[in-house]
């Protein structure tokens, strides 16, 4: 366990950026997920932290020690890459074994550590099988049980279920954070689905051209995103958006789409005249008879364009006028496209963003 800490890091390729001011301390024994879209800089961060590149400038520290001209394999780090990276030709315990044997460690301690390792990761009955006669899951958690029997400070991931299909990967979120409840070591893992984020995650890292978007829990980034890139990026579906100017204030405050629709805001405190983006999700969403909303609430009018039933729930996607919008709901009422429906939303779930600078008002 090891506390681990990046201070005013920056990566360059060249003239490209790739990493931009990072600031970030991650406590000992803490799980940090840093999610992103394609190209937002994520493993290029989790590479420099594991010495597999080059820090342009900035600090990197692992248990208050610079690491930044310490070699991979003295940094006390354990990585698990997208690329199971197995060798073919050995059975699951050799390959666990591998680095421990390298090291010349007594054979007695490799022994008790790969059979502890297979303990924890459920793979005692699969010891003698080669990789091409495990599944992708067992795969994946034989490249987990060669970090784990190294008893690194720090473990680092990149992108490690991405390669399973989604029921596999649904069981393996479980499996990874169970084994982190169990191992308790500072984990650091990467990836670009938020639904991996927001389940495994003690703090989320949010990453967009390089540069820190937002850090915080899952239910902070959730609940409170501080940007519309962290709303639009945070929750599936994501999140609906309608742009326009506010309009009156107190009682009579209201927002003007761009296309001409008024959306009434009651409450609301925004300076008359400014140019905002409001966001609403779509769970947040109640479908209702009267476009008339209660205290405290507003109401949205759209006409049905998609039906998705999903079992547990139905997914519409909407024409608003000011543009699609997408909701849920879990009762037994039918429709059909072209059907209109009526949304309300309570006051308090919705999310106001600066047109300019994207930030949260």
């Amino acid at each position: 366990m090891a506390e681990v800490s990046l201070q005013g890091v920056h990566k360059l390729f060249g003239s490209v950026t790739a990493v931009e001011d990072f600031n970030l301390s991650i406590g000992s024994s803490e799980f940090v997920v840093f999610v992103g879209p394609s190209g937002c800089g994520k493993s290029t961060t989790l590479r420099m932290l594991a010495g597999l590149e080059d820090v342009s400038s900035g600090v990197i520290s692992i248990d208050g020690k610079p690491v930044n001209n310490v070699h991979p394999k003295d940094r006390d780090i354990a990585m698990v890459f997208q690329n199971y990276a197995l060798y073919p030709h050995l059975n699951v315990f050799d390959n666990i074994s591998f680095g421990l044997r390298a090291k010349r460690l007594p054979k007695d301690e490799i022994t008790t550590r790969t059979n502890e390792a297979a303990d924890i990761l459920g793979l005692d009955e699969l010891l003698k099988r080669r990789p091409g006669e495990l599944s992708g899951g067992q795969k994946q958690r034989v490249a987990m049980g060669r970090a784990i029997v190294r008893k690194p400070k720090v473990f680092l991931f990149d992108e490690p279920l991405s390669n399973l299909d989604a029921k596999l990967r649904h069981k393996m979120r479980a499996e990874m954070k169970l084994l982190h409840q169990r191992v308790q070591t500072t984990t650091v893992y990467v990836t670009h689905d938020q639904v991996e984020a927001m389940t495994l995650a003690d703090r989320i890292v949010i990453m967009n051209l390089g540069r820190i978007e937002q850090v915080g829990t899952p239910d902070e980034v959730y609940k409170h995103p501080a940007s519309q890139f962290v709303a639009s990026f945070i929750g599936s579906p994501a999140m609906n958006f309608a742009t326009g100017t506010i309009t009156g204030t107190g009682s009579k405050a209201a927002l003007k789409t761009d296309s001409g629709e008024g959306i009434s805001l009651a409450g609301c405190d925004i300076a008359e005249g400014r140019r905002i983006q409001l966001g609403f999700r779509p769970e947040h969403m109640m479908l209702a008879k009267a476009a008339k909303p209660a205290s405290g609430h507003i109401s949205i009018g759209a006409h049905i364009t998609v039906i998705e039933p999903m079992g547990h729930e139905t997914v519409l996607t909407c024409d608003a006028g000011f543009g699609e919008i997408v909701g849920k709901y879990e009762g037994e009422d039918r429709f059909t496209p072209g059907d209109a429906a009526n949304f309300h939303i309570r006051a308090d779930r919705l999310h106001y963003f600066d047109l300019d600078t994207g930030l949260r008002i």
